[in-house]
């Protein structure tokens, strides 16, 4: 059955790659982007590689654009869009704390509330949650980041037990990517030398830190969105979809054995 699917963020990395391999099956995608530049981007790559996507502006920060995907009979909702931000706890503005929870929890569990009026009167809907492997394991300097998620994920894990109890077919379920190369997490691991400056606890360990952020993403990110936009598809068409949803496999194996063993 065909779906219309409403993807935020879909202007860069996983939302982009993931609209196109859903419009590509054959579903009504909504691509949605924060700015009007990126909309404009993205319908010259959907025009030039033949791919019909809808194509509009969302800031999911802003009422006005979340009221406005009520107009539209959303099957799939993938809360795609987020920010990263990265810092020691110890020394973190707070204001960028609270806009990181901004944007990846408040406005996204914002624009869900939208899309569910609808789902719940249709009595059938799907959203799903991006959050990340960093919302299961804590990080060290990646906490802002990792809060958030780890927030986003509980947020999507109450809401489905909630949406089973209403019994109206809403379906509910987390995307958890783990590293992958797009350039979100070395934009992220960068954010906080935008700010650390000599005063700063780790000044004395910033080189170190990023040689180590380097080696660490190199050796770890998959080199491809592929594998979790095979699950997004996987979740999206799913008429029961699991909670969760992961890839690279490997990593959340991972996650899982370092919980077990305590780590």
């Amino acid at each position: 059955m065909k779906k219309t699917i409403l993807i935020t963020g879909a202007g860069t990395g996983i939302g982009k790659d993931a609209a196109f391999a859903l419009a590509l099956r054959g579903h009504r995608v909504l691509a949605t982007t924060q700015t009007e530049a990126q909309s404009d981007v993205l319908r010259i790559e959907a025009t030039n590689r033949n791919v019909v996507l809808e194509i509009f502006k969302l800031d999911i920060t802003l009422e006005a654009d979340r009221e406005a995907i009520a107009a539209y009979p959303i099957d799939v909702l993938l809360n795609n869009a987020g920010m990263g931000e990265s810092g020691s706890l110890a020394e973190v503005d707070m204001q960028r704390v609270r806009q990181i929870f901004e944007v990846n929890l408040f406005a996204t569990l914002a624009l869900t509330q939208v899309a569910l009026r609808g789902m719940i009167a249709r009595e059938k809907g799907t959203v799903l949650f991006v959050s990340s492997i960093a919302g299961r394991v804590p990080m060290p300097f990646l906490m802002p980041y990792s809060m958030s998620k780890f927030a986003l994920s509980a947020a999507g894990a109450g809401l489905r037990a909630e949406m089973d109890q209403l019994k109206k077919n809403i379906q509910i379920a987390l995307i958890e990517p783990g590293a992958i190369h797009t350039g979100f997490n070395q934009a992220m691991t960068n954010s906080k030398y935008q700010w650390m400056n000599a005063s700063s606890y780790f000044a004395h360990q910033a080189e170190a830190m990023k040689k180590k952020e380097r080696a660490t993403f190199k050796f770890l990110e998959a080199r491809s969105t592929q594998g979790i936009v095979n699950q997004i598809v996987k979740a999206a068409e799913a008429s029961r979809p699991k909670l969760r949803y992961v890839s690279p496999w490997i990593q959340g194996f991972g996650i899982r054995l370092a919980r077990i063993f305590g780590v």
